[in-house]
């Protein structure tokens, strides 16, 4: 039995914190030895399959009544329960839930200003892309946020971000200025060296009406700004093109347009502020140039709505994104986004292939030009990013913003379809960690008491802690005589290890 308490001292500091150098608990492990001192990362199973009344796999129109077999930090095979169960005992039926692929933010800036990336992640954005701020080398997608920086955005002298954020150019800042071809194509090299996701220009003259940097408190310089020549925007995307790189370009109305268009960039960073002309809307989509939304970042943009209007109309590729990391916009799948992209680009009318559209900006067609296989989908060899939520998305953006369940590389990062404090599976689960780790854990017996949201055991003989939380379902252990307080992730990948489901 859990017997409950309240006084003692050392459990009030169970708070998360980093894995333990004294003691990993190795999901991998066989179970025959003790791994205290290794430092494996945790909480993977080998196997798990999740089942539900609905599954989309980021590409075609949702499947009912199927299960993904996950193996390790990928997506196995797609098939019903049954024809899968066989494979892994490691199951979970999410009954009336929809299993999609993670979320793709193609417009961030969450580095730049700090945003919580664990927060962004168990909101349903699995992977974003920053496209302005520090340089930074791929980074996450296995119980992390999978973060692909761009670096800082290439721009004129005096031109923006610079004059609009302030601060001084250079790889940790948002802006770095360029004034000559040689030195242009000098920073795409040391960005793609320093392990750059794409390469991002600026092309804003500034005046566009409604546009969202009027609120940011700062004097607005006089337009037109400088913005980086022809020849330099060329040899730009010239040198980005033979390194491997696509470049996106900060485009607001038509000059800047042209500009892009000129020079063969890749992707438009959100939709033009300003009205565009049917004939350039058309290039756009014949060019085969990519455009990200961010229609609710910039609803106060006079033209925006219906520039996505002619896109949608001609059939361009748009994809997803909400520029996480500004006040007005949620810090993870922003439903609001998603109910404008469906109205701006659906036409007249509204059927079910366009909402499936809408999702697939979002995930599959989000991840077509970031280099990752299987990015976006819930595919054989594909990286087993899955979120799940309670109900029908299909009916209902919103719920999307409120994920039920969250893998990242098959690590649960949320999970709220297990009653993760149960006293049954604590109780087990801490008789297993006692036999498996005894060298950390004596004598074994322990009794377990609860203080606050702590289920804990302390274990005298090795002056240790090990306990559950029921606020975050995470499993913490310290040792006494240092007071470091290890987060050891999630009770919900440990069960399947311990046998304890």
């Amino acid at each position: 039995m859990i017997k409950k308490i309240v006084s003692h001292t050392v459990i009030k500091a169970l708070i998360p914190v980093v894995l333990s150098s004294v003691i990993s608990f190795n999901a991998h492990g066989d179970g025959s030895s003790d791994h205290s001192g290794s430092t494996v990362v945790p909480g993977l199973p080998a196997c798990q399959i999740l089942a539900a009344a609905r599954l989309f796999d980021g590409i075609n129109f949702p499947h009912e009544n199927k299960a993904v077999l996950i193996e390790g930090n990928k997506v196995k095979q797609i098939g019903t329960l049954a024809e899968l169960s066989s494979r892994c005992a490691n199951q979970l039926d999410l009954g009336d839930s929809t299993i999609l692929p993670g979320f793709i933010e193609r417009h961030g800036h969450i580095t730049f200003q700090s945003v919580n990336k664990s927060v962004v992640l168990k909101n349903g954005v699995t992977t974003a892309q920053d496209v302005g701020g520090p340089l930074k080398a791929m980074e996450g997608g296995e119980g992390t946020l999978r973060l692909l920086s761009a670096g800082p955005i290439i721009q004129a002298a005096n031109g923006y971000p610079l004059n609009i954020f302030g601060g001084d150019s250079g790889f940790d800042k948002i802006g770095i200025a360029v004034s000559s071809v040689a030195e242009a194509e000098s920073v795409v090299q040391e960005l793609v060296t320093g392990g750059a996701s794409a390469i991002v220009i600026s092309l804003e003259p500034g005046g566009e009406p409604g546009r969202h940097w009027m609120t940011h408190g700062n004097p607005i310089p006089p337009t037109p700004w400088p913005m980086l020549s022809a020849e330099i925007t060329q040899a730009i995307v010239a040198k980005a093109h033979a390194l491997g790189k696509r470049v996106m370009a900060f485009v607001g109305e038509e000059a800047g347009l042209v500009r892009a268009l000129d020079a063969n960039v890749d992707t438009l960073v959100h939709m033009p502020c300003a009205a565009i002309s049917d004939e350039l809307l058309q290039r756009i989509k014949d060019d085969g140039v990519t455009v990200v939304t961010t229609l609710d970042t910039h609803s106060t943009c006079e033209h925006m709505f219906a520039n996505a209007v002619g896109l949608g109309m001609k059939g361009a590729k748009v994809v997803y994104g909400s520029e996480i990391a500004h006040d007005d916009v949620p810090w993870g799948i922003n439903g609001q986004e998603l109910h404008t992209m469906l109205h701006a680009l659906s036409g007249d009318t509204i059927d079910f292939t366009d909402v499936i559209n809408v999702i697939k900006a979002a995930t599959s067609k989000a991840a077509e030009d970031l280099g990752i296989p299987g990015l976006g989908t819930i595919a054989p060899d594909a990286p087993a990013d899955i979120i799940a939520v309670r109900g029908n998305p299909f009916e209902k953006f919103k719920i999307l913003e409120y994920p039920d369940l969250v893998l990242s590389g098959g690590r649960a990062v949320v999970n709220n379809y297990i009653n993760l404090s149960s006293e049954e599976k604590i109780n087990c689960f801490l008789n297993w960690a006692e036999g498996k780790y005894s060298s950390a854990l004596s004598p074994s017996g322990a009794a377990t008491q609860i203080s606050g949201v702590y289920s804990y055991r302390y274990y005298p003989g090795t002056k240790t802690y090990l306990g559950v939380s029921s606020a975050d379902h995470h499993l913490y252990y310290m040792k006494e005589e240092d007071g470091q307080l290890q987060d050891q992730g999630l009770l919900v990948n440990w069960l399947p290890v311990s046998e304890c489901n």
